[in-house]
């Protein structure tokens, strides 16, 4: 990603306020807008390497803003920010190339650390991997740019490095839920669940998957999964 100007997008002046104090210790061009309308608008105009997205704005809300940049600008890293539930969106936002989330309330460093993040997975070598994170960080990178498959293949070499660690599971979860196949996806949550009891995320997408198929029925069928 050559172009690392960052946009902030929440209707929020507090947490503009707030992300921007946090971010001019990296010393990147900062701007920021107050809905979805100013921030295609800002787009439209100047080059940005990263959004940080709010989800819940009034108006255009962050999913419909995630929706025109991947079709207008499918280079622009976004990061979503939201003080709700994101579990329910992230598969949806995945889909569309945003992998990275941050809840509200969150510190500065973390915002840095999530940020200086998505800026260096950019550089990494693929073919020279051989540490669990440097797969990780691949895998969310083919994420941002659409390519399932190869996301897929980096976390299962992530896992295969390293099987200790609930974040690859439930991120292959996810891949999986993507390609249609929930009851393979559930497998990968209950172990992420069964290597760290705790891991929230695991629990969530579990539990967000099987309510989905007994309250609704099956979801959509993807090309994994029979009738």
């Amino acid at each position: 990603m050559a172009n690392q100007s960052i946009l902030i997008v929440d209707d929020e002046k507090n947490i503009r306020l707030t992300l921007s104090q946090a971010l001019e210790l990296l010393g990147l061009p900062i701007k920021t807008a107050v809905n979805g309308e100013e921030a295609l608008s800002k787009l439209k105009t100047e080059e940005y390497g990263l959004l940080l997205l709010d989800l819940k704005m009034p108006g255009m809300d962050g999913m419909e803003v995630l929706q025109r940049v991947r079709e207008k600008w499918p280079k622009v890293r976004v990061i979503i920010l939201t003080a709700h539930g994101t579990i329910e969106w992230a598969v949806e936002a995945m889909k569309l190339g945003a992998v990275d989330f941050i809840q509200k309330p969150f510190s500065p460093a973390e915002i840095r650390e999530v940020v200086a993040q998505v800026l260096e997975r950019e550089k990494l070598d693929e073919e020279n991997a051989t540490d669990y994170r440097m797969l990780i960080q691949i895998s969310k990178r083919h994420i941002t740019d659409g390519h399932f498959d190869r996301a897929r293949e980096a976390v299962r070499k992530a896992i295969a490095l390293d099987p200790g660690h609930p974040e690859a599971y439930n991120l292959l979860g996810v891949l999986i839920e993507i390609d249609g196949d929930y009851p393979e996806a559930q497998k990968f949550y209950r172990a992420a669940i069964d290597i760290e009891p705790t891991y929230r995320p695991a629990h969530a997408n579990l539990e967000r998957t099987t309510s989905w198929r007994t309250k609704f029925g099956k979801p959509d069928l993807g090309p994994n999964e029979k009738t």
